[in-house]
């Protein structure tokens, strides 16, 4: 579907400048910045500065108060001292010197409501909805970075943002951990593939009074890009990070001030940790938020704890600084210490203990946090963190390995929705966070290793989740461990998943346009109700949640067209054959009442899901589902049309060859597995083939490959094969045409061997019914077991008995059809037959015709028309009936359905081009005053009829495709025209303008403007019509009177050089450059059509035989008695075709799931060898080896790790062991006598 908001010239940049100025117009509106208002004076500064930081001449929108007037302001608040007024810095940036994206940014008031901003970074940011907020709190200032935490920002938050799909959200500034943090996503950006599906996301939150050159983004308009410049040093400023995708700086009014933005940022954290994930917030869990605390200082305790009481869990990191050593002891000590103290019973105990708990927390809050003021608020803090310490989570990066960060943030995550949801399992939300982080190796890992035993309930909103945003191993692995797909999906859940669509893809727009139509009808005809009533009718709403099977199945309508009945029409209660407006008022009152088809399961859910991937263009998922559904060949073929249509509708070009190579591969996959199938079975393969599908309603292999244009399918030797059996009929295929042709002219030499029949499709059912093949996947045989045995194992003996009784009756049916009428039936009734007989009557036809227009082509006056073109006009009639025939009694279910198939076809055109042409050329020549006329159309009517033999020769194997080149060179003659005509009218109307003043005949005007330029091509050139020394004297004039009587105009003379020299130039751009341009054409054209022909006349061929086998047996004129033969036994006496079974069966019971298990059972075998295959390449090899080698790499952390440790227990032990011998020979010469050995010394216990 074409978008009618994109403009034809730079879409996407139209776009842009769309929501430009959206942005540009509701930022100012809404998003506000601080300024301070009140002069608060600073001590320090002498009366020079505001405590804002500002000087005292900025402060002019209210009167100023210092602290010493009275004012009652002895300390600056930005809540108090500060007004809200528009915001002036927005838009994006551009980093002078920086190769790389622009970010965006906003100066905003600290009191913003975190809605607004988090909708901005989504919608008009285009930022990607996150799985995971990891917020990095502290690290300012610090200038020497351990090592290892540097390696567990690189390789551990980074790698694991990507991993999940996670924003960081940082300082925003070039100094501390907020440097360090950029450079690690830097560094990953640049090692990346470029065509990664998950980007790292950091946010940089920053006070805007402390950043650097912040005037550089001022801009009340806005900003698009604002360029600014970095100081270019080594050492920490506080210079905007370039790394950061998008910049949120906080206003609290003041300048040089940190820790304006905590409080936003807080608010931020809480509002989107209520938001879902997934696309347009459908995952089945809210976006887990986890703040990671890096050093800090005493202020960074108040901050914690305000989160911690929102129940936001963080990741401390210890041994990086004061706040973050300090909380990892605070929980260290008093859990060591409530464990060792017994529990206090009388109130006098709980109270020394609370005293004893705080004073040992007020010596480590003095210890770390020296020379503070307000202790014991330091105090409540850390005793108030200690109550919620279930959200916390200690790392300790110098003991624990960096290679599973990604799984730590995990269990902390999981760790903390235990205690905010005490009845959830810890395993379901633990597989939510996996699954909302794509992470399927934790999954399998931790999850689905065998211990767990997992239910369907639990499985239910993840597989939901999954499919809905794309993760197509979540839902392999969920289907491999105990999820039923049958019991899962329900109608009323397959509806929600097509709500889920977005509403930039192709089949979104195709939805809404037939909700649409039904709410549309539905508010019409309850205002008809209503107005009958005397009531008012309440608006429809037109929301996406209003989706129904329904429009579903009108859009697979338009995408598959009638090469399959309608989808669900079946579980809505409705007629296939109805009109579409009688369907939707079915539809209309079935979802007024309760909607019972919605509780049933999906009949056939993998069929279900697998359309419902491709209308979505899922690759992997719907490959997946593909793999599990039933029908593999006919499935293929269908993704393939439902794809290839899709792509005809997509503007976007991207999107557009997505979609085209998705399509290959199905169509692919349909040729391998057919493949497989041919070679193990040929007259199964056959069956594959034409057998009616109940997952596509009503259609057949061939019948959607045709529709889906699969040439390649059709190219393959096992459909030629059936294609040509079909076309000889009951005929052996090795039978030469001479011998055919002697049958059509001395028809007893069909009784003879002249003709050699294959045997009898009787004989080989009744050979079926006495022996049973086995499938052996190991090989081709078949294993031959007695009928007894089939029904004993089986169990299927009604079905055996049912089969044999068909069987004698074929062939009773068969004994009482005498041998000369089987053998005509044999010989007349196939489609070769038909074919040779229509094509040596065509030729009669032609004959006739010609001999008609030539010789006996007589006037009414002359007593016309004769005898012979009475049987010409007779011989057209019988044309036109077959044409009728082919246009109005074809196997469809609507009229005009039939009418546009029968039109779509370019020989049907032409076919009725000539009809139309000769029936009025026909009623021309019967009247005198318009027999000329009449017999000019029928001359330029034997051309449309002549040309109609191009058709009739497409099925030969030499003609066939060259005749495909030619069709694809009259495209090329089309450009060619284009380009002739631009030249030829100017070269036309200047020679005209140069030659002649004045010549107003029509008629030479055109001869001299186009004629005569189109014939100096080919070589005609009158010189003496161009050279003045050339001119031959004639009678002409200059008298405009003269001239408008019929004078010959005489020619000008005075510019005839100017004549010649466009002549020159003329003749020299159309010969040789228009002309070998066209060679050039028709060069690229033959080489790159000739690799493809024969593809190219198989896929064609199939059309031709499809027509000549629904053809009646006998040819024009004699196929009037075939009309008339057909009309009696379909509509008077009702007996069915017999020639229909060749292109159509249906299969049922038994029969059908035989064929379905064998068709299974080739695809398996199939993806089998493509996967072993996958296995052995290069490639696959290197990834292996790969994962070994990080691996090993792991393990040898790991052993370091381990060494590490053993050192120092082995210290330890060594100072243990040598304090118990001291005070064993101490205890050993009593308490009275001192002992002789001193005692031991600890050694160092730092590793060496």
């Amino acid at each position: 579907m074409k978008k009618s908001d994109k403009a034809d010239n730079g879409g996407g940049r139209g776009k842009s400048e769309i929501k430009r100025e959206k942005v540009q117009t509701w930022i100012p509106k809404i998003v506000k910045k601080r300024v301070c208002t009140t002069f608060v004076e600073d001590a320090s500064s002498n009366g020079v500065l505001c405590q804002c930081g500002h000087v005292r001449n900025v402060h002019n929108v209210l009167e100023p108060r210092d602290s010493g007037d009275g004012g009652g302001a002895a300390e600056w608040d930005s809540s108090q001292h500060t007004t809200e007024c528009t915001t002036d810095a927005f838009g994006e940036l551009e980093f002078a010197g920086a190769a790389r994206r622009h970010s965006y940014f906003l100066r905003l008031s600290c009191d913003t409501q975190p809605e607004i901003i988090y909708n901005l970074m989504t919608t008009y940011w285009a930022l990607p909805s996150p799985n995971l907020v990891v917020s990095v709190v502290g690290g300012e200032g610090c200038e020497n970075i351990a090592t290892w935490l540097r390696e567990v920002l690189r390789n551990g938050l980074v790698r694991a943002a990507q991993s999940t799909g996670a924003w960081i959200l940082t300082g925003g500034i070039w100094e501390g951990v907020a440097r360090c943090v950029g450079e690690a996503v830097r560094d990953h950006d640049a090692a990346a593939p470029a065509l990664s599906k998950n980007k790292v996301i950091a946010v940089g939150l920053a006070p805007w009074g402390v950043v650097h050159n912040r005037q550089q983004l001022v801009n009340a308009q806005g900003s698009f890009p604002a360029r600014y410049y970095v100081q270019n040093t080594s050492h920490d400023t506080c210079c905007l990070d370039n790394n950061c995708q998008a910049f949120l700086l906080v206003d609290d009014g003041s300048t040089g001030r940190r820790g304006g933005e905590t409080a936003f940022r807080a608010n931020l954290e809480d509002y989107i940790s209520h938001q879902r994930t997934g696309i347009w917030g459908s995952g089945s869990i809210e976006i887990p938020v986890l703040c990671m605390l890096i050093s800090g200082d005493a202020r960074m305790l108040e901050r914690v704890d305000t989160s911690l009481k929102r129940s936001t869990p963080w990741l401390v990191l210890s041994g990086t600084g004061p706040a973050a050593d300090f909380i990892s002891e605070l929980l260290l000590s008093l859990a060591c210490s409530s464990v060792s103290q017994t529990c206090p019973s009388t109130m006098c105990e709980i109270a020394e203990y609370l005293s004893d708990i705080r004073e040992l927390v007020r010596d480590k809050v003095n210890r770390y946090f020296q020379g503070e003021d307000d202790l014991e608020k330091l105090v409540d803090c850390a005793l108030s963190i200690y109550q919620n310490r279930e959200l916390i989570t200690v790392f300790h990066g110098q003991q624990e390995g960096l290679y599973d960060f990604d799984t730590v943030l995990l269990k902390a995550l999981v760790r903390a929705s235990k205690r905010l949801s005490s009845d959830a399992s810890q395993y379901t939300q633990e597989l939510k966070l996996a699954v909302a982080w794509n992470r399927v190796d934790i999954a399998k890992a931790e999850l689905f290793a065998g211990n767990i035993q997992w239910t369907y309930e639990d499985l239910d909103d993840s597989m939901t989740d999954a499919l809905i945003n794309d993760k197509p191993q979540f839902v392999r692995l969920f289907c491999e461990n105990g999820l039923n797909i049958v019991d899962y999906l329900t109608y009323e859940r397959l509806e929600s998943l097509y709500r889920s669509f977005s509403d930039s893809t192709v089949v979104y727009t195709l939805l809404r346009e037939h909700l649409s139509d039904r709410l549309s009808l539905s508010a019409s005809l309850a205002s008809l109700n209503a107005d009958k009533a005397g009531r008012t009718a309440a608006p429809w709403p037109a929301s996406a949640q209003e989706l129904s099977l329904f429009e579903v199945s009108c859009v697979l309508w338009d995408l598959l067209g009638d090469v399959c009945q309608p989808f669900y029409y079946e579980v809505l209660g409705l007629d296939p054959e109805s009109s579409l407006r009688n369907a939707l008022r079915q539809v209309i009152k079935l979802l007024q009442g309760k909607c019972a088809y919605r509780d049933k399961h999906c009949q056939s859910p993998w069929a279900a899901l697998f359309i419902w991937a491709v209308l979505q263009n899922r690759s992997e998922m719907a490959i997946y589902f593909w793999e599990m559904a039933g029908e593999s060949v006919l499935s293929a073929l269908g993704g393939c049309k439902l794809l290839r249509e899709i792509s005809q509708l997509e503007s976007e070009t991207e999107s557009k060859v997505a979609v085209k190579e998705l399509a290959q591969k199905f169509e692919d996959l349909a040729h391998d597995v057919f493949g497989e199938c041919y070679q193990s079975s040929e007259r199964r393969s056959f069956n594959l083939l034409i057998r009616k599908s109940p997952r596509w309603p009503g259609t057949t292999c061939l019948q959607m490959a045709t529709a889906a244009d699969a040439r390649h399918f059709f190219s393959h030797d096992g459909v030629q094969a059936l294609l040509s059996q079909i076309w000889w009929g009951s005929m052996d295929r090795s039978t030469h045409v001479w011998k055919l042709v002697s049958c059509f002219f001395v028809p007893p030499l069909i009784y003879t061997d002249l003709i050699a029949f294959r045997k009898d499709e009787e004989d080989a059912g009744g050979a079926e019914v006495r022996h049973v093949e086995t499938d052996n996947r190991d090989a081709n045989d078949a294993t031959v077991l007695p009928l007894e045995d089939m029904i004993h194992n089986d169990g299927h003996a009604e079905e055996v008995r049912a089969l044999t009784e068909e069987v004698k009756a074929s062939s009773a049916s068969k004994m009482r059809r005498p041998f000369i009428v089987s053998q005509w039936r044999k010989f007349w009734f196939a489609p070769v037959t038909s074919f040779l007989g229509n094509v040596l009557m065509y030729f009669l036809f032609l004959v006739l015709f010609a001999y008609v227009l030539l010789v006996d082509f007589k006037s009414p006056s002359q007593g016309g028309p004769s005898k012979l073109e009475f049987l010409l006009y007779f011989w057209v009639f019988t044309l036109a009936c077959e044409e009728f025939r082919q246009s109005f009694f074809m196997p469809n279910n609507l009229l005009l359905q039939r009418l546009k198939t029968y039109i779509q076809d370019k020989w049907n055109k032409c076919d009725l081009t000539a009809i139309v042409i000769f029936i009025c050329a026909l009623c021309c020549r019967m009247f005198p005053w318009s027999f000329k006329f009449g017999r000019a159309l029928m001359a330029v009517d034997y051309i449309v009829f002549t040309m109609r033999l191009i058709h009739i020769f497409a099925v030969h194997k030499q003609l066939g495709p060259k005749i495909i080149i030619v069709g694809k060179m009259m495209k090329d003659i089309f450009f060619f025209l284009f380009f002739l005509a631009v030249w030829l009218v100017a070269y036309g109307v200047a020679n005209q303008a140069l030659l002649y003043s004045y010549d107003p005949r029509p008629d030479w005007i055109f001869r001299r403007v186009l004629h005569k330029p189109y014939m100096h091509i080919y070589g005609l050139l009158p010189m003496e019509e161009v050279d003045d020394e050339l001119f031959q004297e004639i009678n002409c004039t200059d008298n405009r009177t003269l001239i408008q009587a019929g004078a010959e105009p005489c020619m000008n003379t005075y510019a005839n050089w100017l004549v010649i020299l466009l002549q020159t130039v003329y003749l020299l751009v159309t010969n040789i450059l228009l002309i070998n341009l066209l060679i050039a054409m028709f060069s690229y054209t033959f080489n790159k059509v000739q690799d493809h022909s024969d593809t190219y006349w198989k896929f064609q061929r199939y059309s031709l035989i499809v027509e000549y086998h629904s053809r009646p047996c006998l040819a024009p004129p004699f196929i009037i008695i075939s009309h008339l033969n057909v009309f009696i036994k379909r509509y008077i006496r009702r007996i069915p075709s017999e020639k229909r079974k060749h292109f159509v069966l249906e299969l049922q019971g038994v029969k059908a799931s035989r064929l379905n298990m064998w068709e299974a059972i080739q695809k398996e075998d199939l993806l089998s060898a493509q996967n072993k295959r996958q296995r052995e390449s290069d490639t696959e090899r290197l990834k292996r080896t790969s994962i070994k080698v990080d691996s090993m790499l792991k393990r040898m952390a790991e052993n370091r790790d381990h060494d590490r440790r053993l050192q120092l227990l082995e210290t330890e032990m060594e100072f243990c062991c040598n304090a118990l011998s001291w005070m064993m020979e101490a205890m050993s010469q009593s308490n009275l006598i001192a002992t002789d050995r001193t005692p031991p010394i600890l050694r160092d216990l730092s590793p060496s």
